[in-house]
């Protein structure tokens, strides 16, 4: 794990004790910090005493926090709503989070530098890319932030290593100090907004990420939407880049990188590679052994010259715009708890939609709208709509669950949500091949 001497002595209250929360826990206690923590779960509280005998167990809701270094909260915790930000601020203790932690350890560790990648949409497959280059590429490096396992939990890298941190607005909300090598943006769109003052202020949020900079640090950016180019143009000699600067032929060669949201996120990853000085031919090389994360654009199965692919991570309509334009001929699973009112982001791919299938608690809604340009079947359950979608869909054409929506009406997050078509695929296709078997016996 990453310890600190800068840690020693001081007294920090952590909030929130899921895995990362542990993880800065483990790492404050190996450093010699004293900590009070709580979480409103008995069986968390628990857990941590069972690694931590010598640890507080207090709600800072309730107990004096004057005094404290810090209070640690997880990105979860609305700053905006939750009344134990006024109670930290009364009492003059900064709010932080574990990213904040890794900034003041970094003068600890061997000699390194950090790429952190912030954005609306695409932020997990550009730093999973960024890492993968740089593995091919022989450089130490491991990925943390809002991806993999919490950036405090992973050993220290070697001297020349790059941390790739995928940095959420939440995130970079509850850090001042750190100061990124490469610091990337790829796109703006609404998103969030609950926790902000209008989307001003989510824009802010992002644009945090580029004052914490050094002067002689890369800024790169994708100013390829106007929310994106006004912040280039507050910095002084950001390195910029777009989607069209990838065609789509070269995209051919990269088969885990389709599309035009991908050709994004290619090309931001080629530029901060240039930025860390890695060399050109070898970094393109490498585009075509990357394979796609789970549930981002992930080919799961292909069957009867139809293919089925996962894009459970696309949560609002911007996202799943992209996945639309990927593919001719699409059988589109949409539905799930909305973001907002419409589909209209998605408008512009609606030609590629062979059929739509509905579901959750956005289906009836989308149904409305969808049924004015394409056929619909109104699924409501994930399950059924695959099996519709099974059925209809011909050789060359693409099964494709984007749902535009979060997956909390009936599903525990995005992971379970496209875990669960996986499986439904893969169990239509063993059927089918089944009853292949016993009609050819």
């Amino acid at each position: 794990m990453i310890t600190s001497p800068a840690f020693a002595a001081k007294r920090y209250c952590i909030l929130g004790l899921a895995r990362s929360g542990l993880a800065t826990l483990d790492a404050l206690m190996a450093s010699g910090a004293q900590c009070t923590v709580w979480d409103n779960r008995e069986e968390a509280r628990e857990t941590a005493v069972s690694h931590h005998p010598d640890v507080v167990i207090g709600d800072p809701m309730e107990i004096d926090l004057a005094g404290f270094d810090g209070l640690i909260v997880s990105p979860g915790v609305p700053l905006n709503r939750h009344p134990v930000a006024d109670r930290a601020r009364a009492a003059n203790v900064p709010i932080i989070g574990d990213i904040e932690l890794f900034a003041l350890a970094r003068p600890a560790l061997p000699p390194h530098r950090v790429i952190g990648i912030t954005g609306t949409n695409g932020k997990s497959t550009t730093t999973a890319l960024i890492h993968h280059i740089l593995r091919e590429a022989g450089v130490p490096t491991i990925m943390g932030g809002n991806i993999g396992l919490p950036i405090l939990s992973q050993p220290p890298l070697p001297q020349g290593g790059v941390y790739v941190l995928e940095l959420s607005s939440y995130q970079i909300d509850l850090t001042f100090s750190l100061d990124c090598d490469v610091a990337v943006l790829l796109n703006i769109t609404p998103d969030h907004l609950d926790r902000y003052n209008g989307f001003e202020g989510y824009c802010a949020a992002k644009a945090r990420l580029f004052a914490m900079q050094s002067e002689d640090h890369v800024a790169v950016i994708a100013t390829d939407d106007e929310p994106t180019r006004a912040i280039a143009a507050t910095l002084t000699s950001p390195v910029e880049v777009h989607a069209a600067d990838i065609s789509a032929t070269e995209q051919l060669a990269w088969p885990a990188l389709q599309g035009p949201h991908n050709a994004q996120n290619i090309a931001i990853a080629l530029a901060a590679s240039d930025a860390l000085g890695l060399d050109a031919q070898r970094t393109r090389a490498s585009l075509a052994t990357y394979a796609s994360l789970p549930h981002r654009m992930e080919r799961t199965a292909e069957h009867r010259g139809v293919l089925y692919v996962n894009d459970s991570k696309a949560t609002n309509p911007a996202s799943t715009a992209p996945a639309l334009g990927a593919f001719p001929r699409i059988h589109w699973i949409v539905g799930g708890l909305p973001k907002g009112d419409n589909l209209d982001e998605c408008a512009g791919h609606f030609d590629h939609v062979v059929h739509a299938y509905t579901i959750g608690e956005a289906g009836p809604a989308f149904a409305d709208q969808l049924e004015q340009v394409m056929p619909v079947t109104r699924s409501e359950m994930l399950a059924s709509a695959v099996r519709s979608a099974m059925e209809h869909a011909k050789p060359g054409e693409v099964v494709l669950l984007s749902p535009a929506c979060a997956s909390f009406d009936q599903f525990r997050d995005f992971e379970a949500r496209g875990d669960c078509f996986r499986q439904v695929v893969d169990a239509l296709i063993a059927q089918d091949l089944s009853q292949q078997e016993d009609a050819a016996q």
